[in-house]
C-alpha cells in the first residue's frame, strides 16, 4: 500500500509544471555598419563573460525559477536573427553553457540602425517562450539613433502596453548624446533604465551590471531601486540618479 502510494506521489510531481522564470530576457545587440569587427567582438564577448561571473550568478541563484534569456542581432529590418534561442539558465552550469552557446556564435549581419524593427522583433520573441515568465525585459545596446525602419517610438509604446519592460545601454563611442536619445526615444516600462558606456572598450562592465540590475529587480511587484538612469564613466564607476 505504501509503496502504491509512494508510486502515485511520485508520479504527480512528474506532471507538475515546472516554476516559472522571474525575467524573460532578450538580449538585442547592435550589428549595424559602425559597429567595426573589434567593436562586436568586445559586445560578444562582453555578453558571454557577464554570464560567468560571480555577480550576475548570484543575482540569477536569487531568482525564484531563474531567467530565461535570448540573444538577438539586429541592424536593417530584414536583418534580425536569434542567435541563441531561449535558454533557462538557473544556476552556475547552466549560465556556463549559456556563455558557451554565446560565443559559438558568428555575426549575423551589417546594415543600418533599425532600433524599433529591432524592438518588434525582441517583443514577438516572447510569443516564442517555452512558458511564460514573471517580467518581460528587453535590454537593448547599441552605438547610434536610429535611421531605418519602424520608429523607436513608436514601437517602444506598443511594446510597454503589452508590459513589457524596455532598457537601454548605450555606447557614446560615435554619437555623445546617445544616451538622452534613448531616454526619450528607446526605453519604456516598469523600472527601466538607460546604462552607459563611454567606448566599447568599457562595454563589458556596462552589461554585467546592467544585467544583475534587471535580474535583481525581478517582476515589477519585487522590490527594486526605482527608476535609474546609470553612467558608466571611464574609471568604472556608477552613478545613478533618480527619475
Amino acid at each position: 500500500m505504501r509503496l502504491a502510494l509512494a508510486a502515485c506521489f511520485l508520479a504527480e510531481l512528474a506532471v507538475l509544471p515546472a516554476q516559472a522564470a522571474s525575467v524573460a530576457l532578450v538580449l538585442a545587440v547592435d550589428v549595424s555598419e559602425s559597429v567595426s569587427a573589434e567593436r562586436y567582438a568586445l559586445q560578444h564577448e562582453g555578453i558571454a563573460r557577464a554570464f560567468e561571473t560571480p555577480q550576475l550568478i548570484e543575482a540569477i541563484a536569487g531568482a525564484p525559477g531563474g531567467i530565461e534569456a535570448l540573444v538577438l542581432e539586429w541592424s536593417d529590418p530584414d536583418k534580425i536573427v536569434v542567435t541563441v534561442g531561449w535558454t533557462r539558465i538557473a544556476d552556475r552550469n547552466a549560465a556556463a553553457d549559456f556563455a558557451t552557446s554565446v560565443r559559438a556564435t558568428q555575426r549575423s549581419s551589417h546594415g543600418l540602425t533599425a532600433i524599433g524593427s529591432a524592438l518588434l522583433a525582441a517583443g514577438a520573441a516572447f510569443d516564442k517562450m517555452p512558458e511564460p515568465a514573471g517580467h518581460r525585459v528587453i535590454d537593448v545596446s547599441g552605438d547610434g539613433m536610429a535611421n531605418f525602419g519602424v520608429s523607436p517610438v513608436e514601437a517602444r509604446d506598443a511594446l510597454v502596453k503589452k508590459g513589457i519592460t524596455i532598457n537601454g545601454l548605450a555606447i557614446l563611442s560615435e554619437e555623445p548624446w546617445l544616451d538622452d536619445y534613448y531616454r526619450s526615444n528607446v526605453i519604456g516600462g516598469p523600472s527601466s533604465f538607460v546604462l552607459v558606456a563611454k567606448s566599447f572598450d568599457t562595454f563589458a562592465e556596462a552589461i554585467l551590471r546592467k544585467l544583475v540590475q534587471e535580474v535583481a529587480s525581478g517582476p515589477p511587484d519585487r522590490p527594486a531601486e526605482g527608476l535609474m538612469d546609470r553612467r558608466l564613466n571611464d574609471s568604472g564607476a556608477i552613478h545613478a540618479n533618480a527619475r
